[in-house]
């Protein structure tokens, strides 16, 4: 009875601990994640006509839509550049500012500075450098090139601001974990005669890895989280070439009143998130040196 009360005890205890974290998670995560997959399985109702159950004919509705395929390109084109770029120029500056140079507390601050903008007001800025004519990019030999308004260079554009403003952020966890690395094994690694990119290959990337993971895993979901900045730069054209999949979700519920294909697109998202990973704590994780 002893040991029985005692397990009791301890599971309890730990229902208790957990408890703060279920409540949250069922909250916001758990409970609207089965609504959306319920209402994605029903048709847009009407006061006319009521919604009725449909089955998984949403899903089929948005694989027959050219403008699903369209979109999902782009996004995958966005996240393709977007997320490498971002996790290798935030690393760059993150050794440039972990460097011993001076005025390093300014190059810091001036790397950071775009991730303290808000999101609008960062879009705003950079339609002023997009406008044709008057932004800077005129001045710079490249004439009255329309880069919002042309096909070919609207999620182009989209990108480099995506970019500019994210690698910021991404810098300030490599500077911190750079930080942690004992300077001992810098010195050990001289000692032994490695250069600098030995050093950086062989001891400070692996180190870097639970930082690199985290990192990517942020960065893929700010690639399919990303509505705002299109508010002010392109609204998702021209022709659909710069609309990504969280613009397409709130257009089709908000201006085209379709809650359940919305619905169903926001289910194939956290599946396509899901599968995406599993495979880097799969893949990546397995290489990632804790300490």
């Amino acid at each position: 009875m002893t040991r029985q009360r005692e397990r009791r005890r301890t599971a309890l205890y730990g229902w208790m601990l957990l408890s703060p974290a279920l409540v949250l998670l069922t909250t916001f995560a758990f409970a609207p994640t089965i609504a959306t997959l319920w209402q994605s399985l029903f048709s847009a109702g009407t006061r006319r006509r009521p919604a009725a159950f449909v089955g998984l004919d949403n899903y089929a509705d948005l694989i027959a839509d050219p403008v699903f395929w369209r979109v999902l390109g782009n996004n995958l084109v966005y996240a393709g550049v977007t997320v490498p770029a971002s996790i290798v120029i935030a690393l760059g500056m993150a050794l440039w500012a972990n460097a011993n140079i001076p005025a390093r507390a300014f190059v810091r601050v001036a790397y950071f500075t775009p991730t303290m903008l808000p999101m609008i007001a960062a879009a705003n800025l950079w339609l002023f450098f997009y406008t044709p004519g008057i932004g800077p990019f005129a001045h710079l030999g490249f004439g009255s090139v329309n880069w919002l308004g042309q096909p070919d260079t609207a999620l182009w554009a989209v990108i480099v601001v995506a970019i500019w403003k994210e690698a910021g952020f991404f810098m300030i966890f490599y500077l911190a974990a750079l930080q942690t690395i004992p300077p001992d094994l810098k010195e050990a690694a001289l000692i032994e005669g490695a250069g600098r990119w030995t050093y950086t290959r062989r001891v400070v990337l692996p180190l870097l890895m639970p930082t690199t993971l985290f990192v990517l895993v942020n960065a893929l979901i700010n690639s399919v989280r990303l509505v705002d900045q299109l508010f002010i730069l392109t609204k998702g054209g021209p022709d659909n070439a710069s609309k990504l999949i969280l613009y397409w979700i709130w257009e089709l519920a908000f201006s085209y009143f379709d809650a359940p294909r919305a619905a169903a697109m926001t289910v194939l998202v956290l599946l396509m998130l899901g599968l995406v990973a599993i495979v880097q704590f799969g893949l990546i994780d397995r290489r990632a040196h804790y300490r």
